[in-house]
């Protein structure tokens, strides 16, 4: 018996398992694959905490044929996690440098998905820069989906950072990636997880 292929979906910085993307995916997998299962954990904002849950999920699914896909921070965090676990990830608009970019978000925090308030500390920046995966070992593992236009990161520091890594490149955009339906299907063929036609051949 095959095993049910599992995507395990990790949410960006003050989100959570109801941020768009997410119920994006839960609306439109069961059209593209419908043997596939999605799992999104709720991750927090602490990073040792937050990998620890990615880490545990992961660890859930082994032994299946599995597929990570990480939009922003949580591109830093699935990216980390696909060296550690061998498994291919989807990086959406990466952040490839957390502890840098968020040190400008050091003080009082307020996630709009959880009501959570909470206070975001150099700690957690260095955290952070403990989970960084380092040389990228199996560059192939990582699909990059970037958009030009993204308000929040530069396109080209994860090009700079994941330089043997397969790359779609759109035009425009922004930080959310505008017509992300238009890529999942790529994601899934780069799971090997597109679904086969078992329709009748005449």
């Amino acid at each position: 018996m095959s095993l049910k292929p599992a995507i395990v979906y990790l949410h960006g910085f003050n989100s959570s398992p109801r941020s768009l993307k997410a119920n994006e995916l839960r609306t439109w997998l069961p059209d593209l694959n419908p043997d596939i299962e999605l799992l999104v954990p709720e991750l927090g904002f602490d990073p040792t905490q937050a990998y620890q849950r990615a880490s545990a999920v992961l660890t859930s699914v082994s032994g299946r044929p599995l597929g990570i896909i990480g939009s922003s921070l949580g591109g830093f965090y699935a990216a980390a996690l696909s060296q550690q676990f061998g498994v291919p990830a989807a990086l959406i608009n990466p952040a490839v440098r957390p502890y840098d970019l968020l040190h400008d978000y050091l003080g009082p925090q307020y996630n709009p998905y959880t009501g959570e308030a909470y206070l975001l500390t150099v700690d957690h920046m260095a955290a952070l820069r403990r989970l960084d995966p380092g040389v990228i070992r199996s560059p192939g593992k990582l699909l990059l989906l970037l958009q030009s236009g993204d308000e929040t990161l530069d396109y080209r520091a994860a090009l700079q950072r994941y330089p043997g890594s397969p790359a779609w490149i759109q035009a425009g955009g922004d930080h959310r990636f505008q017509n992300f339906d238009v890529v999942v299907p790529a994601i899934l063929a780069f799971f090997a997880m597109t679904r086969r036609d078992t329709s009748p051949r005449g």
